[in-house]
């Protein structure tokens, strides 16, 4: 499947969160932390508001923090993405 987003929206995944502490305990799920850091995947291409094009901020292959909530899950085979607003991406990982 591949997926082409549309308007102000973005394809995301999440990057694999680190199972083990410094220590080498391992962490059970319901310990870890909440993914917050995802790879783009793909970008739309903008929205159109009072006739002016908003371009995107994001571009494919940004690593960037997301908010906890919100967005769409998708799943092909056995990865998982994402989609999300523009507007639920809070930073670029620089």
């Amino acid at each position: 499947m591949k997926l082409k987003p549309l308007g102000d929206k973005v394809v995301i995944q999440y990057q694999d969160v680190e199972e083990k502490t410094e220590s080498g305990i391992i962490l059970p799920d319901s310990a870890k932390e909440k993914k917050q850091e995802a790879v783009v995947i793909a970008v739309g291409p903008g929205k159109t508001k009072d006739g002016k094009n908003i371009p995107m901020q994001v571009k494919e292959g940004d690593h960037v923090i997301v908010s906890e909530y919100g967005g769409i899950d998708v799943k092909d085979g056995d990865e998982e993405f994402k989609i999300v607003g523009q507007d639920e991406i809070l930073a670029i990982v620089e």
